[in-house]
């Protein structure tokens, strides 16, 4: 019987490889060690390779090389095993539409042979915790999309999985609906007897809900680290600048003024790293002038997520 704990550590990728036909690979040696009990979300551009990995973990596509297990049992070979011990959301929502919610509820269960009681007392608690009560009784097609993404949601929590995996569990809600999905989450993190893995195109989201967040990038995880770690590593204060010039020349004396802590152009846009942003805004912008770089716009901020997402990727999140 495989090890369900492995060691505190819930899901294991090694090299991980996807190819599509001749030319297309997809996921390019990932190598991912996620701790139970944890929150891991994994960034990236669209097309990065993050809903191919998460589909390669949850056993609906079978790798092309390396190898990956979930709770300790094999992706490949024991994948019904992992199938019995994951919940699942997908980005496209996949629910049918002439079901009432509590139906969808329901019948998710009898797939897995809850018992009635059981899968009764659980609707009735799922149904609550995403306040769709007052429209369980509704048919799906009825449901506006923040709701149907709740119900989904909590589909995968039926029959209480120890991994759940969210691929853009918030893709397309409102800021009221994506906070209340918010507070769901952090709550099973509480709880501490679930492991998440999530995809989102939100850096906020990573920023307030990952315990560890992977970026990942070509099919490659290019910086792993807590939010904390990632955020603190881009200097204290973050200056942005754009404008007209060699922007190589100028970047590279940049970089060697002892306070920049990091520096990147990500094709139009300067962003450095500093110890005290105001205090270092006249000394970029007079090395600006000696290297004949016309600055158009500039501010100062404190660092973010997205600033190290836009550092390691060096394009904008939702570029094609």
């Amino acid at each position: 019987m495989a090890n369900k704990q492995q060691n505190s550590i819930a899901i294991v990728a090694e090299k991980l490889v996807k190819k599509y036909g001749e030319g297309v690979l997809a996921v390019d040696g990932i190598d991912l060690s996620i701790r139970a009990n944890t929150i891991y979300a994994l960034l990236g551009p669209n097309g990065a390779g993050k809903t191919t990995t998460v589909n390669m973990l949850t056993t609906l596509f079978e790798p092309t090389g390396g190898s990956a297990s979930v709770l300790g049992f094999d992706v490949v070979r024991q994948a019904n095993d992992v199938r019995r011990n994951i919940g699942v959301t997908f980005q496209e929502m996949v629910l049918d539409e002439e079901l009432t919610g509590r139906q969808v509820l329901d019948y998710h269960g009898r797939l897995y042979k809850l018992e009635t009681a059981e899968r009764k007392k659980k609707t009735e608690e799922l149904l609550a915790i995403i306040e769709l009560q007052e429209a369980a009784d509704r048919m799906v097609k009825t449901y506006s999309g923040g709701m149907k993404r709740r119900l989904e949601l909590v589909r995968g929590l039926m029959t209480e999985p120890k991994v759940l995996f969210l691929d853009e569990p918030t893709s397309g809600l409102d800021p009221q609906n994506r906070a209340s999905i918010w507070q769901y989450i952090r709550s099973l993190r509480e709880k501490g007897d679930l492991t998440l893995l999530l995809t989102t195109h939100y850096m906020e989201e990573a920023e307030e809900l990952a315990d560890i967040v992977g970026i990942i990038d070509h099919g490659r995880l290019v910086v792993e680290g807590t939010p904390r770690e990632l955020i603190d590593k881009m200097g204290a204060d973050t200056i942005r600048l754009a404008g007209t010039g060699d922007s190589d020349r100028y970047l590279k004396e940049l970089q060697a003024l002892p306070f920049v802590q990091s520096s990147v152009d990500t094709g139009g846009l300067i962003q450095i790293g500093v110890d005290s942003g105001n205090h270092r805004l006249p000394e970029v912008v007079t090395l600006a002038t000696k290297n004949n770089f016309k600055i158009e716009d500039i501010s100062v901020a404190k660092p973010s997520l997205g600033d190290v997402f836009l550092k390691y990727t060096g394009r904008q999140l939702r570029d094609k």
